[in-house]
């Protein structure tokens, strides 16, 4: 049977009443080998705070690739953090909220809340509606705020934390869900089906450095048109329009905080054929994430370390290549030639992220960069360092960047071992469009980073298939919006 572990920030937040199971702290969970090396583990994850890159945040995160199965996990936290998100998700269920709430006097500006402890509320007649907004939002502690306008519905929904409140019959009632919790088999909540025709391009004509330059979306268009489907190039005023159409390619920088995420996520909850989809763009986007995904399936990486935020930073071997989290184009990673540098650079790092990554430096000539789709190789290019620079991109204080040069190969002519090593990767983490980059050397293949949003421009990627390239990403949506 599997062990449940509960993860607090403090261990004065578990009273000694409360019920009998291995409580640890949260740093404890991200900095302790026992947690990354043991399988078949359960997370009730219970910090104080789930903020985007805070540590409650990191231990949902991370129990993935170590194969923890966790709650609140960090779609989940996503989806709480936007109104725009959960509202998608709520929308449903408006039939069973009217009908649980028949009862419940309604005038203008009433409100009330609803206490969410494990799937269980307090109120026998409100259970079954509990149940259903807890399978949407698998969170040990939910409050959902009601108002009345016309009709009851969902103003918000937001997790709840221990302290402050853990006290009273509501202690008790608390003791009695999380067993009820822990006696009971996981579940897994069913996703929504996809479905199909008229494809919308999210791109941001205004974006530096975006995925797809003007005249690769020109060459997308075209080769929808060749299978038969209705491209269309959006920005991020057409969210309200995204349902007209079956399928969303983003072509824009993603991130979990931007808007390019509640698009995606939006997308799948309509039944969409959607290429990031949100997990992709949720896994891709945090090198956290994705060091503990290489360790724990033994993919060969840069020797790297977890910083966090508060302890000592001891044994580092210079240079070090030092990353926060969600950096994308070479920002966000900088490199520390001394214990000088390095407190500086820790400075000013840790003011936007509790965990850091310090990671071996190994410098090559160029990057391999291999296009996977569906977990099949598309393209293959190396991208060479900026010149007098350790990085492609060479962000300069001016603010302009400088990029090295590239050279385009047909898949079957790149080293086998680097091919086989990007898609083992993509694999991990789903069935998207992703670009994989990896450095090679005398010792073997390392992985750098895999980029659920990767470049293709034309020009450049598409320098050796052409119109083969747009036309096999084209008929992938063709294929799911068949499906």
């Amino acid at each position: 049977m599997a062990k449940h572990i509960v993860v607090v920030e403090s261990l004065k937040d578990w009273q000694p009443d409360f019920p009998a199971v291995t409580v640890v702290t949260a740093k404890d969970y991200l900095s302790q080998p026992e947690y990354r090396d043991t399988a078949d583990i359960r997370i009730i994850n219970l910090c104080r705070s789930y903020g985007y890159l805070s540590t409650g945040y990191f231990c949902s995160l991370l129990a993935e690739p170590r194969r923890h199965k966790v709650i609140p996990s960090v779609k989940t936290l996503t989806n709480l953090s936007s109104k725009t998100i959960y509202r998608l998700n709520v929308d449903d269920l408006d039939e069973v909220i009217q009908k649980a709430l028949k009862k419940r006097q309604g005038g203008p500006d009433e409100e009330f809340d609803l206490e969410i402890f494990f799937g269980r509320c307090e109120e026998p007649d409100l259970q079954d509606l509990a149940r259903q907004i807890y399978d949407l939002f698998r969170c040990p502690l939910l409050r959902v705020e009601f108002s009345y306008e016309r009709k009851w519905h969902i103003d918000r929904v937001k997790p709840m934390h221990l302290n402050g409140w853990a006290h009273g019959e509501r202690k008790q009632f608390f003791i009695d869900a999380l067993n009820g919790y822990i006696s009971k088999p996981w579940r897994t909540p069913r996703e929504r089906s996809a479905a199909r025709f008229d494809l919308a391009i999210l791109r941001n004509p205004r974006e530096k450095m975006p995925p797809s330059n003007a005249g690769a979306l020109q060459r997308f268009v075209k080769a929808g048109k060749r299978l038969g489907v209705d491209v269309e190039l959006i920005e991020k005023r057409d969210y309200v329009r995204l349902a007209e159409y079956d399928g969303l390619f983003i072509r824009e920088t993603t991130n979990i905080d931007h808007y390019t995420y509640r698009f995606a996520k939006k997308a799948q909850v309509e039944g969409m054929a959607v290429i990031d989809d949100p997990d992709s763009i949720l896994k891709c986007t945090n090198k956290v994430y994705l060091a503990e995904l290489l360790a724990a399936n033994g993919i060969p990486a840069p020797r790297t370390r977890i910083l966090h935020r508060g302890r000592a930073v001891r044994d580092v071997e210079f240079p070090v290549v030092l990353k926060i989290p969600d950096g994308s184009f070479s920002r966000g990673v900088v490199k520390a030639n001394d214990p000088a540098e390095l407190k500086s650079c820790l400075a000013t790092l840790f003011k936007e992220s509790d965990l850091l990554l310090a990671q071996e430096f190994l410098y090559t000539e160029f990057d391999w960069r291999i296009g996977i789709l569906n977990g099949q190789p598309l393209y293959a290019c190396q991208y060479f360092m900026s010149r007098k620079h350790w990085q492609i991109v060479n962000h300069g204080a001016d603010g302009r960047s400088r990029e090295g040069g590239f050279c385009t190969w047909r898949v079957e002519d790149v080293p086998k071992e680097v091919v086989d090593t990007a898609v083992r990767l993509a694999k991990l983490i789903g069935d998207g469009l992703y670009g994989v980059d990896l450095k090679q050397n005398d010792s073997g293949v390392y992985v750098i980073e895999i980029n659920d949003n990767p470049n293709i421009d034309a020009g450049v990627e598409d320098e050796v298939l052409g119109d083969k390239l747009y036309d096999a990403v084209m008929a992938e949506f063709v294929r799911r919006m068949d499906a």
